[in-house]
C-alpha cells in the first residue's frame, strides 16, 4: 500500500481493489516453494495399451553397412529412452506416491512437493515424444528420418520451461532432502529401505540427477547417427538441426545448474565465516563463486618429510581466496544417500595479493621460501601462530639455489638434495674421469671411454630428476597467500601447498586464478553489456567473458597514414614454456601484421613475439607494394623412406600485394630473404589467399582465382602449373576452406570450387546484387557471410546451401549509442564457441554459436565489448595453443612422491619424458644429518656402452684371467639388467624402459586448449566514455587490442 501511494492515483486504486478481491498478485511467487501444479501443463494419462513401446522390425535384407550401423544407433535411443523413462516412474512411483499416501506419511506433503517438483511434467514430455518416436521406428525402414522428430520435440518452450524449473529447484531438492535426514529418522530409514529394494541399489539423488544428464546422453548417441550418414541423405540436415537444439538445451541448463550450485556453495559459505562484513560481501552479488574443489593440503617439514595432509575446500571468488575444512553432512549414512559437505573456513585472502609459485622461477627477488615446520593460519590471520615471511635468499639456511641455468626451484626438499647429490657425484666422476686419463696401463673396464660413459650416464640422471621435479609441480598447486604485517610493519605471507586430483585440476587452478585477477582490472569492471532483455548474460561471471588482457600500439603517430590490412598468427612450440604457464599466457608463436599506406606504394609487415606476458615487436619487413592479405601454409609431418629422413624446412608464410606479386617466407627463420616470389595471373592485386592440401588460391582483382600446387617432395610452389577459375568481373571478397572445397565469393554471389578437379558450384547470397560478401566464416555444418556496407549477416548450410539465419545487429543493440553514423560489419570470426562481429564504428560484437557438428545457428542473446576502436575493426585473428595429452598425464611420481609421513618410500620409478623413461632402484634418501644413510641397490652407470667386451686391454678385476667364463653376474657387462631394464632408443641420450603402458589422461579429457583473439583498428577508446586529453594522441594510433579467453577443455 506505502509503494502504491507513492506512485500515481490509478495503481493506488488498482491496489486497493485488489485487496478488496483478495488478489495476492503482489506477493512474488515462488514455485519452488509454494510446490503447486502449474496449469500451463495438463496431466495427460498415457495409455500403454492404446501406446505401444517402439520396436525395431527385423532387419530386412540387402542393407548397406551405413543403414545397418544406423539402426542399431536407433536401437540405443529406443533402449536409453526406455530406461531413462523407467527411472522417472521409479521415483514417481516409489518415493513421491508414498511419501504423499496419508499413512505412511513422513513428510509434509508441501515438502514432498518441493522435492520432486517439475519431474511430473518431464514425465510426460518423454512420454509424448516415445510415443513419436515408435510411430518413426515403425517406418524407419521407409524413412530412415530422426533429426526432425527430435526437433519438434525438444525445440518447444514448454521443454525448456519444465527442465530449467527442475534444474534450478534441484540444490533446494538436495538440501530438503538432507535436512529431513538429519532430523526425520523416519525418512532417512525409508530412504534406505527403498535402496535395498531396488536391484541395482540405486540411490534417489542417483535417480533425480538422471533428468541433468539426459541431454548430454542424446548429443552423444545424435553425432553417433550423424558420423553414419551420408551427405545427400535427407536426415542430415535434420540431424545437424536437432544436434544444435540439444547442445543450446544442454548449455542452458548447464549454466542454470552451474550458478545454483554457485549460489548454494556461497550461501553456505557464508553461514560458515564469521566476520559479519564478509558475511554480507559473500552472501550478495559482491563476490561470485568461480571454482571451488576439494584439495588436499600437504604440510612439509625442513626435511621434506610430510607433516600432515587434510583435505580442504578451497573457494575461488571473483575478489578473494577461502579455505575451509570439510566434514560430511549428518553422518555417512546421509553422505553416501545424498552427498553433501559442511565448512569450517581456515583462513580468507585478497585474490590480487595472492600468487602462484611455480617450480624453476628465473627471477629470484622477492621469491618465497619455506621456512621452518609449516602450519596453517586461522580465520582471523595470525592466530598467534609462526608466519612465512619473505625472506632473502641468503639468509635461507634450509633452500638453496642450485646452479641450474639460474633457476631456483621451490617444492619438496628431498627431490632436490637428491639432485645436489647427483651434481655432486658428476663433479667427483669428472674429476676421476682426468685421473684415469693419467693411467699408463690399458685396462677394459677402466678407461677414459668407460669413465666419461659414466659421466653421460650422470647427466642422463640429473635430467631424469629435473623432469622428476617438473613431474611433481604438475599435482602440486604452490600458493602464496597475504598475511597480517608483524609488529615492525613487515609484509609477512605464508605458503600453501595443496596437492590436485589430477594435472587438469591444477591447470584449471591456475587459469582461474589468472583470469580473475584480469577481471579485476578497471577496463573490464564491466567489460561488455548486453542485450536488454538478456537478464542471464548479466549474471554471468566475468571470467567466463573474453577479457581485455593488453593493448599494444602498432604505428607511432608519425604514421598516422598507414592502415592496418591484415594479420597471422604462427603457432610455435616454446621448449622453455612451464606446464601451467600455457595456461596463464597467451599462446606461444609470432604475430605478422601487414599494412598499407593510403596513397602509397609500399607496404610494412611488423612481426610480434608472443612469448612473453606482453606482445613485443620483433622484426619489421619493408615491401615494395601495400600488403592485402596473409595466409600461414602448414608443413605435413616429416617421413622416413629407406632409412633416409625427407628434408623439411619449415611452415611458410604468404604475402599477398596490391602490385600482383606473392612472397613467400619461412617461419622458422623471418630474417632472411622471401624463399621464393611470384606474380599472380596478368599481375593483378592478390585481394585475399588461402591454402587446402598442397593447393594454393589466390582471389586476384579482376573477379579470377589462381589456383597453384606443388611439386612432389618440393614446398615451394609451381608457378607452371597455376589455372585460373573465373567468377566474375567484381574483384574476389572472400576465400574459405571447408574440407575438400574452397568457398569464393564475388559480388552477391558464391561459388564452391573442388579442391582436386576444380569443378564448381555457384548460388546466390543475397538478391541485391549490390550487397557484396565480404567475409565468410565457417563452423560445424553452417557458414556465416557478411555484405559490404550492410549490418546483418547471413547463415547457409555447407552441404544443401540453403538459407538457414539472419541476424541484424544492429537491432540488437538499438538501446547503446556506440558512435556516430550506421552500423556496419566489417570482419567475422568464429573462435571457441563465440561468433566475432566488428564493426564501422569500432565496437566488438560476439553472439554464442554451437559448437558441435551440428548448424552455427545464433540462439542466445549477444553481447557488445566495452572496450573498443575509434574507428573500424581492420581485423580479427585468433591465436589458439593446445596442450598435448602427454603432459596431462598423470606420472607416477604425482602420486607416489608425497606419500608417507616420513618421506621414505620403496622404489620410485623416474620419468623422463614424452616417451622416455629409465627405472631406478635408488630407493629413499634419509634427511640429511639422520644417523644412518643406508642405499639400496645401486644404480647401474650405462650410457653407450653394454658392454666393455669389445675395448681394448685386459679386463680389470681380482680374480685371474682363467676364471673370467665363471664370473660373477655382479659385473656390470653381464648383468641381467643390460637387457631386461635397459634398451637404447633411436636416439643416443635417451634411455627408454619396456614393458607398462602410459596411463590416460586423468579426468576424461586428452587435450586443453588455450585460446585469445586480437582485434586491429585505429586507436582505442571505451563506449560511452569521453576520451581525455591525454589519449587522444593514442585514439589516432593503430592498436591491437589481445582479448584472453576461458581455458577450453576437450575430449
Amino acid at each position: 500500500m506505502k509503494a502504491a501511494r507513492n506512485g500515481t492515483k490509478d495503481s493506488l486504486q488498482k491496489t486497493k481493489s485488489a485487496m478488496m478481491r483478495k488478489i495476492s498478485f503482489l506477493r512474488r511467487k515462488d514455485h519452488a516453494e509454494e510446490g503447486r501444479e502449474d496449469v500451463r501443463y495438463m496431466n495427460v494419462f498415457l495409455s500403454e495399451s492404446k501406446h505401444p513401446l517402439p520396436e525395431l522390425k527385423p532387419m530386412p535384407a540387402g542393407l548397406s553397412s551405413q543403414q545397418m550401423v544406423r539402426r542399431l544407433i536407433l536401437g540405443s535411443i529406443v533402449q536409453s529412452e526406455r530406461s531413462y523413462l523407467d527411472s522417472l516412474k521409479r521415483v514417481l512411483q516409489d518415493y513421491e506416491k508414498p511419501l504423499l499416501q496419508p499413512e505412511t506419511r513422513v513428510l509434509s506433503p508441501k515438502k514432498v512437493r518441493q522435492i520432486f517438483y517439475r519431474l511430473q511434467e518431464i514425465h510426460q514430455c518423454h512420454s509424448m515424444f516415445q510415443i513419436a518416436l515408435a510411430s518413426r521406428v515403425a517406418d524407419w525402414d521407409q524413412s530412415e528420418k530422426i533429426g526432425d522428430l527430435f526437433v519438434a520435440s525438444f525445440s518447444k518452450s514448454m521443454v525448456l520451461d519444465v527442465y530449467s524449473d527442475y534444474v534450478n529447484n534441484f540444490m533446494n531438492a538436495m538440501t530438503l532432502i538432507k535436512k529431513a535426514c538429519i532430523s526425520n529418522p523416519a525418512f532417512l530409514d525409508f530412504l534406505k529401505k527403498k535402496q535395498a529394494s531396488n536391484p541395482d541399489r540405486i540411490t534417489l539423488y542417483g535417480l533425480m540427477v538422471k533428468p541433468i544428464q539426459r541431454f548430454p546422453q542424446f548429443i552423444l548417441l545424435l553425432q553417433d547417427m550423424l558420423k553414419n550418414t551420408p551427405r545427400n541423405h535427407p536426415d542430415r540436415l535434420p540431424l545437424q538441426l536437432a544436434i544444435t537444439e540439444l547442445e543450446t538445451l544442454a548449455e542452458k541448463l548447464n549454466q542454470q545448474k552451474h550458478l545454483a550450485e554457485q549460489l548454494a556453495e556461497v550461501q553456505q559459505l557464508a553461514l560458515s565465516i564469521g566476520d559479519q562484513d564478509l558475511n554480507k560481501v559473500t552472501r550478495y552479488q559482491h563476490s561470485q563463486l568461480i571454482q571451488s574443489e576439494v584439495l588436499i593440503e600437504t604440510v612439509y617439514g625442513e626435511q621434506g618429510q610430510v607433516v600432515k595432509s587434510k583435505e580442504r575446500k578451497v573457494f575461488l571468488l571473483n575478489d578473494m581466496l577461502v579455505c575451509a575444512s570439510v566434514t560430511p553432512k549428518g553422518g555417512s549414512d546421509i553422505s553416501n544417500l545424498v552427498p553433501g559437505l559442511k565448512y569450517s573456513v581456515k583462513w580468507v585472502a585478497p585474490l590480487l595479493q595472492t600468487q602462484v609459485v611455480e617450480v624453476g622461477q628465473e627471477d629470484t627477488d622477492g621469491l618465497i621460501h619455506l621456512r621452518g615446520k609449516a602450519k596453517t593460519l586461522s580465520s582471523s590471520g595470525v592466530a598467534g601462530k609462526p608466519l612465512r615471511r619473505f625472506t632473502p635468499p641468503s639468509r635461507m639456511p634450509q633452500w638453496k639455489t642450485l646452479p641450474l641455468s639460474g633457476k631456483v626451484f621451490i617444492g619438496p626438499p628431498r627431490l632436490y638434495q637428491e639432485l645436489e647429490e647427483l651434481q655432486h657425484d658428476l663433479s667427483v666422476v669428472e674429476a676421476v674421469t682426468l685421473l684415469v686419463g693419467t693411467l699408463h696401463g690399458t685396462y677394459q673396464n677402466l678407461n677414459t671411454t668407460v669413465s666419461q660413459d659414466w659421466c653421460l650416464a650422470l647427466q642422463r640422471l640429473i635430467q631424469i630428476k629435473e623432469e622428476e621435479i617438473q613431474c611433481a609441480n604438475k599435482c602440486c598447486l604452490r600458493l602464496s597467500v597475504p598475511a597480517k604485517p608483524d609488529k615492525s610493519g613487515h609484509a609477512v605471507s605464508f605458503m600453501v601447498v595443496f596437492n590436485t586430483p589430477s594435472p587438469l585440476s591444477k591447470i584449471c587452478w591456475v587459469n582461474r586464478i589468472h583470469l580473475a585477477k584480469i577481471a579485476q582490472r578497471e577496463e573490464n569492471r564491466p567489460g561488455w553489456d548486453f542485450t536488454e532483455d538478456d537478464d542471464e548474460g548479466r549474471i554471468k561471471a566475468p571470467f567466463r567473458l573474453p577479457l581485455l588482457a593488453c593493448r599494444l600500439p602498432v604505428s607511432s603517430t608519425k604514421a598516422q597514414q598507414t592502415k592496418l590490412a591484415a594479420a597471422l598468427y604462427v603457432p610455435a612450440q616454446c621448449a622453455l614454456l612451464g606446464f601451467c604457464t600455457a595456461s596463464t599466457s597467451l599462446p606461444q608463436g609470432q604475430l605478422w601484421v601487414g599494412s598499407r599506406g593510403d596513397g602509397s606504394c609500399q607496404g610494412q609487415v611488423k612481426i610480434f613475439s608472443l612469448n612473453r606476458s606482453t606482445p613485443r615487436m620483433i622484426k619489421s619487413i619493408k615491401l615494395g607494394a601495400p600488403v592485402l592479405c596473409l595466409e600461414y601454409i602448414t608443413e605435413p609431418i616429416e617421413q622416413k623412406e629407406y632409412g633416409q629422413t625427407t628434408s623439411k624446412l619449415g611452415s611458410t608464410i604468404c604475402l599477398g600485394l596490391q602490385d600482383g606479386n606473392i612472397l613467400v617466407y619461412g617461419s622458422v627463420d623471418t630474417y632472411v630473404q622471401s624463399l621464393q616470389t611470384f606474380f599472380s595471373p596478368e599481375g593483378r592485386p592478390v585481394v585475399c589467399l588461402k591454402h587446402a592440401a598442397a593447393v594454393l588460391f589466390a582471389g586476384l582483382a579482376n573477379g579470377k582465382v589462381a589456383v597453384y600446387r606443388r611439386k612432389t617432395g618440393e614446398r615451394l610452389w609451381d608457378i607452371a602449373s597455376c589455372r585460373s577459375v573465373a567468377l566474375g568481373s567484381a574483384p574476389v571478397g572472400s576465400l574459405l576452406t571447408l574440407e575438400d572445397t574452397v568457398w569464393a565469393s564475388c559480388a552477391n554471389s558464391v561459388t564452391v570450387i573442388q579442391v582436386s578437379s576444380l569443378h564448381t558450384l555457384s548460388f546466390e547470397a543475397h538478391p541485391e546484387s549490390a550487397a557484396e560478401v565480404c567475409h565468410m566464416v565457417g563452423s560445424g555444418g553452417g557458414v556465416w557471410m557478411a555484405f559490404t556496407h550492410s549490418s546483418s549477416i547471413h547463415l547457409f548450410h555447407t552441404e544443401t546451401l540453403d538459407h538457414l539465419q539472419e541476424i541484424n545487429i544492429s537491432t540488437c543493440f538499438a538501446h547503446l549509442t556506440v558512435g556516430h553514423g550506421s552500423l556496419c560489419v566489417t570482419s567475422l570470426l568464429i573462435c571457441q564457441g563465440l561468433l566475432w562481429v566488428g564493426t564501422t564504428q569500432g565496437a566488438i560484437l560476439t553472439f554464442p554459436v554451437p559448437t558441435l557438428e551440428g548448424i552455427p545457428k545464433i540462439r542466445g542473446k549477444g553481447m557488445m565489448s566495452l572496450n573498443a576502436h575509434n574507428g573500424p575493426v581492420d581485423f580479427l585473428v585468433p591465436i589458439l595453443s593446445t596442450l598435448s595429452a602427454d603432459t596431462l598425464k598423470r606420472d607416477s611420481l604425482c602420486s607416489g612422491s608425497f606419500q608417507g609421513s616420513d618421506g621414505e618410500e620403496g622404489g620410485e620409478e623416474m620419468k623422463g619424458g614424452e616417451d622416455d623413461a629409465v627405472e631406478q632402484d635408488m630407493g629413499s634418501c634419509p634427511p640429511v644429518g639422520s644417523p644412518t644413510r643406508e642405499r639400496s641397490k645401486g644404480v647401474l652407470l650405462q650410457y653407450h656402452l653394454r658392454s666393455t667386451s669389445q675395448l681394448p686391454g685386459v679386463l680389470l678385476m681380482a680374480k685371474p684371467h682363467q676364471e673370467l667364463h665363471e664370473a660373477s653376474p655382479e659385473l656390470p657387462e653381464q648383468s641381467p639388467e643390460d637387457s631386461t631394464i635397459y634398451e637404447l632408443s633411436e636416439k643416443p641420450n635417451v634411455w627408454v624402459r619396456g614393458g607398462p603402458v602410459e596411463k590416460e589422461v586423468q579426468g576424461g579429457h586428452n587435450k586443453f586448449t588455450s585460446a585469445a583473439v586480437i582485434s586491429g583498428g585505429r586507436g582505442y577508446r571505451r563506449v560511452r566514455e569521453r576520451t581525455s586529453a591525454e589519449n587522444r594522441l593514442d585514439s589516432i594510433e593503430n592498436t591491437l587490442l589481445v582479448w584472453q579467453l576461458p581455458l577450453a577443455l576437450s575430449p
